[in-house]
């Protein structure tokens, strides 16, 4: 019995289906319908017309799930449900992992549903090293403006790429895809985990680790060209995301220290396909915002206590550079592994913004293959004082 959405869903089901693509989705109706389109096109290109469109919503107010429904897919059928659950991503995307058990598929494809750049061979990108039976799990591998995803490059990136070996440089991109040997693996774990972060914005890191932790096949990331979507401004959107992103991230680190402890070195995880030459779509940024929210969150003691030797050097230059964040990272992971408080994770928050602020001003002047290349050298540090880490957790 399902545990994410209702059992009558299944009556609107095929069979089966040899590809799944899943959109999770809230009050995306004026996005959704194209992804579901092109979506449509790459199924009938490249698998022959033999998939599904599935859009699990969390109970959309303007009309998403009307709207993906009024989509002329042709002959790939589509399916739109509002999931069961606590509100969030990760339940969203769990409840079609169900389905795609169900379906026997062999791959399984999420897309965002505010994509606007997604192109129909995405979906073979996402697919095709699991079909060729080279990997079970595809991350996505994108050309970003330097502002947009920040959680990713200032925590997610350096931190799991420092911790389990392998550089995945969009560990949480929101666009993957999954084998079908991964299904019974991620469900069997879908009721711990129903309550948690993970079930909200959790899901992307979690499925990630747990690949990067379990399988003895290579991850694979797809060359898909540019990200562009509805971007979030780092100041004001992303304190909830980087809350539960990074508190997950938190746990299955503490949970993990026997695998990622024995691993000192970095490889990168393989390509798959041509990387296109394309300009992302500029990201603004307000670094006066950001340097205003840390130190109005250096107020909070357990910010300021964070913030640690740092503090004074914080306060005197408004923001947070690499090393001092690298410290305040690994730090506060100690202190989390004693208390479990979440709290604390929120409280990382503003320190966050100052980092953000930092990156800011050191790559205003940079293009962005440039940026890219400073972003990929802060691994360096995360890696050089892994060994905080290693001893004390």
């Amino acid at each position: 019995m399902p545990m994410f959405f209702k059992e009558d869903i299944l009556n609107e089901l095929p069979k089966k289906a040899k590809i799944v693509v899943g959109i999770p989705s809230y009050n995306n109706s004026s996005t959704i319908s194209f992804v579901a389109k092109t979506a449509a096109e790459g199924i009938r290109e490249y698998y022959n017309s033999d998939g599904i469109i599935i859009n699990s919503d969390g109970g959309s107010k303007d009309g998403t799930k009307e709207a993906f429904m009024k989509t002329d897919t042709r002959n790939i059928p589509k399916v739109a449900f509002d999931y069961i659950g606590l509100a969030g991503k990760g339940s969203a995307m769990l409840s079609i992992i169900e389905i795609a058990r169900h379906l026997n598929a062999e791959a399984l494809v999420f897309l965002d549903s505010d994509l606007k750049s997604v192109r129909p061979w995405w979906i073979e990108r996402l697919t095709g090293p699991i079909i060729k039976k080279l990997s079970d799990y595809v991350t996505p591998y994108y050309r970003r403006h330097k502002y947009d995803g920040t959680i990713t490059n200032q925590v997610c990136y350096p931190l799991t790429t420092a911790l389990y070996g392998q550089e995945v440089r969009q560990p949480i991109g929101g666009d993957f895809g999954i084998g079908k040997e991964l299904f019974d693996s991620f469900l069997i774990e879908a009721e711990k985990i129903a309550k948690t972060d993970v079930a909200r914005f959790g899901i992307d890191i979690w499925l990630t680790t747990k690949y990067l932790v379990l399988s003895k096949k290579p991850l694979y990331q797809a060359a898909l060209g540019a990200k562009i979507h509805d971007p979030k401004d780092p100041g004001s959107d992303l304190a909830p995301m980087f809350t539960q992103v990074v508190g997950t991230l938190f746990d299955l680190t503490l949970e993990n220290a026997g695998k990622w402890k024995r691993i000192n070195s970095i490889t990168q995880a393989p390509i798959y396909g041509e990387i296109p030459e394309v300009t992302p779509e500029v990201v603004n940024i307000n670094v006066d915002n950001l340097k205003n929210q840390l130190i109005d969150g250096l107020n909070d003691e357990i910010t300021k206590n964070l913030a640690g030797k740092h503090l004074d050097n914080i306060l005197k230059e408004r923001k947070v550079s690499l090393e001092e964040w690298v410290d305040i990272l690994y730090n506060a992971l100690i202190k989390y592994s004693s208390s479990k408080d979440k709290t604390l994770i929120k409280s990382l928050v503003p320190l966050y913004f100052g980092r953000v602020a930092d990156f800011a001003e050191i790559t205003i002047d940079m293009n962005e293959k440039d940026a890219e290349d400073f972003i990929r050298n802060q691994v360096k540090v995360f890696l050089d004082k892994k060994e905080t880490l290693t001893e004390k957790l």
